[in-house]
């Protein structure tokens, strides 16, 4: 009887374990008997894709978790990229800044250092110049993004949401940068002239005098695309970015309102005492109306995401309190 009872307790014992061991193995058989959480689960630093560069085809993070690059810092943090390593001007970046040391983020060179790259483990690398490609590939997987190839503010913003998996990041700035555009144009409306052209200039330290298109900073693309403010006419005509000016053609490219960097690293100011005191200068319509800017070199040579939409405010903010001094004025 007792054999009897212990058989079967052993049968009704290897029965549950089958059914137990059957029920495991269904779970697994294919996609479609997955739980539905499996389906949104977040992909693994070891996941890969194909990404399409001028070099081929390179096979990058779906989610790359520490990225080094040279001149690319905005542009990935503008989509909650976590940046790791960034060239060394990076830091002299008044919209940069703070994000960069609340990130921890060191500095590489520039050129690109191997040895500081190498410490940061990246598991991406973004450069803007090819000059260390091959050995910075054998790094990491290496992006190499030339100068210029996007040609605006959203075309920018999706292409690093797309390398950096962050669709959606990129989407969200691009809905914050077009409202913060047209609250800036709204603060404009009925104090600037709908009529009135505005041109960028950049003096430098040897007396070279340029004039700047929408895509090529200087406040360009806060400027025109953002605040939709018209350029001088030649400028507009033009299909170059950059244009060098000699004193005697500055007339033809004036404009009503006037913002001038200047290139002076060593602070000396001699080049614009000089553009000062040039009559050419002194009888600019802009010059005489004081609706010229000189404007930080620093703040406004920036063309990355986060440098544009701080310009937008900065650029209103001047403008509105320089016409309430014209107007205190007359």
């Amino acid at each position: 009887m007792l054999k009897k009872k212990s058989f079967f307790m052993l049968t009704t014992l290897m029965l549950v374990l089958s059914i137990f061991i059957s029920a495991c193995s269904g779970s697994n058989n294919g996609s479609n008997s997955a739980p539905a959480s499996e389906d949104k689960k977040e992909p693994t630093s070891a996941e890969t894709r194909s990404f399409k560069t001028v070099k081929g085809d390179i096979q990058i993070p779906v989610k790359p978790q520490r990225i080094v690059t040279d001149f690319y810092g905005g542009e990935l943090l503008s989509v909650g990229a976590n940046v790791v390593g960034v060239e060394p001007t990076a830091f002299q970046n008044p919209f940069l800044t703070d994000l960069l040391k609340e990130k921890g983020t060191k500095e590489v060179g520039d050129p690109t250092n191997l040895e500081k790259t190498l410490e940061l483990k990246p598991d991406l690398i973004v450069v803007m110049k090819d000059t260390n490609y091959e050995a910075l590939s054998k790094i990491a997987p290496t992006l190499y993004i030339p100068y210029g190839t996007t040609t605006n503010i959203y075309d920018t913003v999706k292409l690093f949401g797309d390398i950096t998996g962050e669709k959606e990041k990129a989407e969200q700035f691009i809905v914050a940068f077009d409202k913060k555009a047209a609250e800036g144009r709204a603060r404009l409306k009925g104090v600037i002239d709908e009529k009135a052209t505005f041109g960028l200039y950049e003096l430098t330290d040897k007396n070279a005098l340029w004039i700047f298109g929408d895509n090529a900073g200087r406040g360009g693309q806060a400027v025109y695309n953002a605040l939709k403010l018209n350029m001088p006419k030649k400028t507009a005509s033009s299909k170059e970015q950059t244009v060098q000016l000699s004193m005697e053609v500055l007339p033809q490219y004036d404009a009503d309102y006037m913002f001038l960097t200047t290139y002076d690293p060593e602070k000396k100011g001699d080049a614009l005492k000089q553009l000062k005191s040039s009559a050419v200068w002194g009888n600019l319509p802009a010059v005489k109306n004081n609706r010229v800017f000189f404007n930080d070199f620093d703040t406004y040579y920036r063309y990355d995401p986060i440098a544009i939409t701080g310009q937008i405010d900065m650029i209103v903010d001047m403008l509105i309190e320089r016409e309430k001094e014209n107007k205190a004025k007359k």
